[in-house]
């Protein structure tokens, strides 16, 4: 059985909830929390498998409490935020901090929670296996970022390469470790898919951006890529590239969902593929299920060069093992490494080798 606390000011959202997770039969509901304060008290001394926050609480708000939880006593958390601008914001806060994954409200209490019953019981059920260990690892330090220092031999040759990230579950933590790792003067652009519903990529790149030397934003139709710029997809929208003339353009559309996921990591990647043959980059992250194996084999026939996050670092290893398991993969890499691991690659195919 998975043991669950509920933390809600609401008493009816903690009713919600709990007929929510008493209907399951593999969930058991161990109590719940009116507050921050109550959610630590109780996470110490029930020792919960995975934890339902919500984000505004009196007395002391989700964010706060997810940090002393997450410090003292490193517990699986999900957070239940409203879908508005503050709302994203606060949630995307929360992931950087050690959240494992978040459940969005729409529109009224009730038919908010009858929309998301599903989504919510399998981001809880995922939640209580993930490890929980990369979670717990502070924030960087707001190092200064060194610039990037191309060999000398790199003299005309071409700088027209690309590096693309996919990621799900714990994307946003392992995103923040590697961008805010890399210099600002980056000779090329990085093209982003995190899992991720409409109305909380905008946030994530905002926060993003703020924290790192790139520039980083959501992508738009039709945005050109430049060196140093990294994009992020979008919710609700796949992402692809396409090339007009010596310009990369990003191509937005709403074709269906791949494996459940819109945006989803694979058609990104098979047009960078196609664009950029074997001056692409792909890394695949942590994260459910296995989008992205696809795209990864492209760059790989196409001579490009493949980056996997090792299990040792990765909340949920199903993405990059997927990819692993094909035989695609040229290097594994701990998340912190995984920077200096896209510096020394760009350096290399700017010296001409």
């Amino acid at each position: 059985m998975i043991k669950v606390l509920v933390v809600d000011d609401s008493a009816f959202m903690r009713k919600v909830l709990s007929d929510l997770f008493a209907a399951e039969p593999d969930f058991t509901v161990i109590d719940i929390a009116r507050n921050g304060k109550d959610a630590i008290d109780k996470v110490k001394r029930l020792k919960p498998d995975v934890v339902t926050m919500d984000v505004e609480m009196p007395i002391l708000d989700g964010i706060s409490a997810l940090e002393t939880i997450m410090r003292e006593a490193p517990t699986p958390v999900v957070m239940v935020s409203s879908l508005t601008r503050a709302g994203a914001e606060a949630t995307i806060k929360a992931l950087g901090k050690g959240a494992v994954d978040f459940v969005a409200k729409t529109a009224g209490p009730i038919s908010s929670i009858e929309q998301i019953r599903g989504e919510i019981i399998e981001k809880c059920r995922a939640a209580a296996r993930v490890n929980v260990k990369p979670l717990v690892r502070p924030e960087l330090p707001r190092a200064p970022v060194p610039d990037y220092q191309p060999p000398v031999r790199a003299a005309g040759f071409s700088q027209d390469q690309i590096v693309a990230i996919g990621t799900s579950t714990g994307g946003p933590r392992a995103l923040q470790e590697i961008l805010t790792r890399l210099p600002g003067n980056l000779p090329c652009p990085v093209v982003i898919v995190q899992h991720m519903p409409p109305g909380f990529t905008k946030s994530l790149a905002d926060r993003l951006n703020s924290l790192s030397a790139l520039a980083i934003k959501e992508a738009e139709e039709n945005d050109v890529l430049a060196p140093g710029l990294a994009v992020i997809a979008p919710g609700d929208y796949h992402m692809t590239l396409e090339r007009q003339g010596d310009k990369t353009h990003i191509r937005l559309n709403k074709e269906p969902a791949i494996g459940g996921h819109r945006p989803s990591v694979d058609p990104m990647m098979e047009s960078v593929a196609r664009i950029y043959g074997n001056r692409a980059t792909g890394i695949i992250l942590t994260g459910m299920g296995h989008d992205g194996s696809k795209g990864m084999k492209a760059i790989k026939q196409h001579n490009g060069y493949t980056i996997a996050e090792d299990q040792s670092t990765t909340v949920v290893f199903g993405m990059p093992k997927s990819a692993i398991e094909l035989g695609i993969i040229d290097k594994v890499v701990p998340l912190p490494g995984i920077a200096t691991e896209i510096v020394r690659r760009l350096q290399t195919k700017h010296g001409g080798a």
